[in-house]
């Protein structure tokens, strides 16, 4: 796939104190496959589908160990002038631009309300070499208490057009770049624990929701909520052993109207 452009999600990595659980967990389930760990890039581990790059484990760096949590990465096409509008619009840089070697560089950053998220100013790594496919990164939604702080955060660092979901029980707003939908965010209610942090849920694409639910689960994951068939695909949200929350979906099951959407001025 070619570089994708300014605000798309582009990677996904997670740090796993257990990586080769991880890989054992996320291959049964995702049927992922795994590159040989870069010894020199702290133990990098692509994950593959069918052969193509889709996402990336590793174990924590020093100092960084803790609940595991997936990482969604935004393409940019410079990571610096990024990273200055994520400070400007109020945001937190965690991790200065840093370029790795000649695959690109990365930034890690997180946005008023507490959402880690990270940038990557693509080399000879472009992102995601498939998306929508089984095992591939498919969608991803920014889960918040404070959905305000995100809404005026990440359209005035990434450009994004907003839309609301015409749906009177749930805060759901879309993030359009032109005329393409990239990103969700969602407003977290009284059914996610105190403790649980802000964060960004991927979606992982798979054949059958159901198959990858009850998989899932016999190997020590815990299903948060449905399998539940939408208009966009039938679903389901599950923590892996270790801690990292993930949805999955299976685009091809789907039920009900498309719902209506409203321009936010």
């Amino acid at each position: 796939m070619a570089v994708q452009p300014e605000g798309t999600p582009c990677w996904a990595d997670a740090m796993f104190g257990d990586l080769e659980g991880a890989k054992s967990f996320y291959g049964d389930v995702l049927g992922w496959t795994f590159a040989e760990a870069s010894a020199e890039f702290g133990n990098y581990t692509e994950a593959y589908a069918n052969g193509k790059a889709v996402a990336a484990v590793v174990p924590p760096m020093p100092g960084q160990e803790g609940l595991s949590q997936w990482c969604l990465y935004f393409a940019a096409d410079d990571a610096a002038a990024t990273a200055g509008r994520i400070r400007d619009n109020g945001g937190e840089v965690l991790m200065e631009p840093m370029q790795v070697a000649d695959f690109g560089t990365m930034c890690l950053a997180r946005d008023p309300g507490g959402v880690v998220f990270g940038v990557w100013q693509a080399g000879t790594h472009e992102g995601f070499q498939a998306m929508a496919e089984p095992g591939a990164y498919t969608w991803a939604e920014v889960f918040t208490r404070e959905p305000g702080k995100s809404d005026a955060f990440f359209p005035a660092v990434f450009s994004y057009r907003q839309r609301d979901m015409e749906d009177g029980e749930t805060d759901f707003r879309i993030y359009d770049l032109g005329e393409r939908t990239v990103l969700g965010r969602m407003k977290m209610g009284d059914d996610f624990p105190p403790e649980v942090q802000p964060y960004i849920n991927v979606y992982f694409t798979v054949e059958d929701c159901d198959e990858t639910v009850a998989k899932a689960t016999e190997l020590g994951g815990v299903l948060r909520f449905g399998p539940m068939t939408t208009p966009f695909g039938r679903f389901a949200a599950i923590s892996d052993p270790q801690g990292a929350n993930f949805s999955v979906i299976d685009i091809t099951k789907t039920e009900g109207e498309m719902p209506k959407l409203t321009d936010v001025a």
